[in-house]
């Protein structure tokens, strides 16, 4: 899995690119908790090229969530693949974390 950063003020997008399973899953939490070390407080991730996530990886999305809210942000994913999405759906994590179809809906829904 490989994952880049671009930040913009204290906004952060983390495009992530393979399978975020539990090999992969701390390169996720490092990346987040770096964004938002670095002033981030908001994060945005792109899971447009991931085809996997594992429950190890639902662990990491929940984390980046955790720490974000600490420091008064929060998180919103965009760009799910089908097989992805269902297991948000089904494990619940749709209720927990902002899922939107594009990046600009998930900034839009993290600057309100």
């Amino acid at each position: 899995m490989d994952i880049t950063t671009q930040t913009d003020g204290g906004m952060a997008t983390l495009k992530v690119v393979g399978r975020v399973d539990a090999i992969a899953m701390s390169k996720l939490e490092q990346a987040a908790g770096a964004a938002i070390e670095a002033g981030a407080s908001r994060l945005v991730i792109d899971m447009r090229q991931v085809d996997y996530i594992s429950s190890a990886g639902l662990r990491a999305v929940l984390m980046a969530a955790k720490k974000a809210q600490a420091v008064g942000g929060g998180i919103a994913l965009f760009g799910l693949q089908p097989a992805v999405e269902d297991v948000m759906t089904t494990s619940g994590f749709a209720t927990i974390v902002r899922i939107t179809a594009t990046e600009d809906e998930a900034r839009a829904l993290l600057s309100a």
